[in-house]
């Protein structure tokens, strides 16, 4: 046991630092006011109940602090001898019934405001995937280029293996924000590609669960542009504290000059979908792809995390037979943490990280996967 002494410096010690400028800022218990106005009608709506319940407890414990000082037995306080009132029964009814009424009608106006995802000016799908988020620009012209993206953590490995220091913004920043235009109604239908995820940004008062073969509705109208973050609000599995959200709002002209920047790169993608590349650059870009993508799971050096990651240095999978590792990587492992990247990575980074890991790791395939190797297989399927 420690010394008198020693457990006084222990317990100031811990004692100072509950209070410390850092643990205060990060020690937030409320909830954000926001920027939306149903977040500032939802924040309000929470002190508004919150304040009656305080004065509701204040009054029933008041009673019985009173009570019990103004009727103990010391003072000579002999218990009363009745039944029933039908009268304090009736009083204690109608009371905590009036009570929730007059709770019920201003929760079911905020309720009914943040549940109504009608008449939107822009419809944004967002796809849960262990661990990252799709978003799909749903086009009101059937001819224009569709805009859809992955948004992945950015934080570099070395920071969550504490070999680089943390920054701020740690876990939580990705390599594709999402971005949507202020003072515009968006209209957010959520779902998943694999287990239930949550999509949530706290300050615009959204959270919705993504779950598979069902599509959810919430709504945001973001009325100051800055960047705002969430996360995953749900268990989805060992990566649930890296997938991060963040949503850059911007004025409706640099939201329409980014939305026609996307439109190209979505052509210059499927243009690049039937062409050659270089082994030096499927190499680079398939280093980068994977670093983004699989080596949480497979590790920096292809060692894997047995038994649920696999090693891919010399596996047998990677360094057999290229068609039936482009069929893995397409269509995944059901049952595994290993998902299907068809629709989640373009040919070009599909053969690209093909190309690499199976040459890479000490395995030496030497096979240069073209992205029409991988188109081959995605049209028989």
């Amino acid at each position: 046991m420690l010394p008198k002494a020693k457990l006084w410096l222990a317990l100031t010690v811990a004692a100072v630092s509950m209070f410390s400028t850092n643990l205060q800022a990060a020690w937030d218990l409320n909830m954000p006011q926001g920027v939306t106005q149903i977040s500032r009608e939802t924040y309000d709506l929470h002190m508004q109940i919150l304040w009656w319940c305080v004065a509701i407890g204040v009054i029933v414990f008041g009673v019985m602090l009173w009570s019990i000082i103004n009727h103990r037995k010391s003072k000579g306080a002999v218990s009363a001898t009745f039944h029933e009132s039908t009268k304090v029964e009736i009083v204690w009814t109608i009371i905590p019934f009036i009570i929730l009424i007059l709770m019920a009608i201003p929760a079911t106006r905020v309720l009914t405001q943040a549940y109504d995802a009608s008449e939107s000016d822009l419809d944004i799908q967002v796809i849960g995937y262990q661990w990252r988020w799709e978003y799909r620009y749903l086009r009101q012209d059937s001819l224009e280029e569709e805009v859809s993206f992955f948004s992945s953590l950015s934080t570099s490995r070395e920071q969550i293996n504490n070999q680089l220091p943390k920054e701020e913004s740690y876990l939580l920043e990705v390599d594709n924000p999402l971005v949507i235009p202020i003072n515009k109604k968006v209209r957010f239908l959520v779902t998943s590609n694999d287990v239930i995820h949550a999509w949530w940004v706290p300050d615009f008062a959204v959270k919705k669960d993504a779950i598979p073969g069902f599509i959810n509705e919430i709504w945001a109208i973001v009325e100051e542009p800055g960047v705002y973050r969430g996360q995953c609000a749900e268990l989805c599995g060992i990566e649930h504290g890296f997938m991060p959200i963040v949503v850059h709002a911007v004025p409706q002209d640099e939201y329409d000059a980014w939305y026609a920047g996307r439109q190209e790169q979505a052509a210059a993608a499927q243009a690049m979908s039937n062409s050659e590349i270089t082994r030096d650059a499927a190499m680079a870009e398939g280093e980068a792809v994977y670093n983004r993508t699989c080596v949480a799971c497979h590790q920096a050096g292809g060692t894997g995390l047995a038994p649920a990651f696999p090693a891919l240095a010399g596996s047998s999978v990677v360094n057999g037979d290229l068609t039936a590792n482009i069929e893995l990587l397409l269509n995944g492992v059901p049952g595994t943490a290993m998902a299907a990247y068809a629709r989640q990575l373009n040919p070009v980074e599909l053969a690209s990280t093909l190309t690499y890991i199976r040459n890479s790791f000490g395995n030496r395939t030497g096979d240069l996967v073209q992205p029409a190797d991988v188109n081959a297989i995605l049209e028989a399927q």
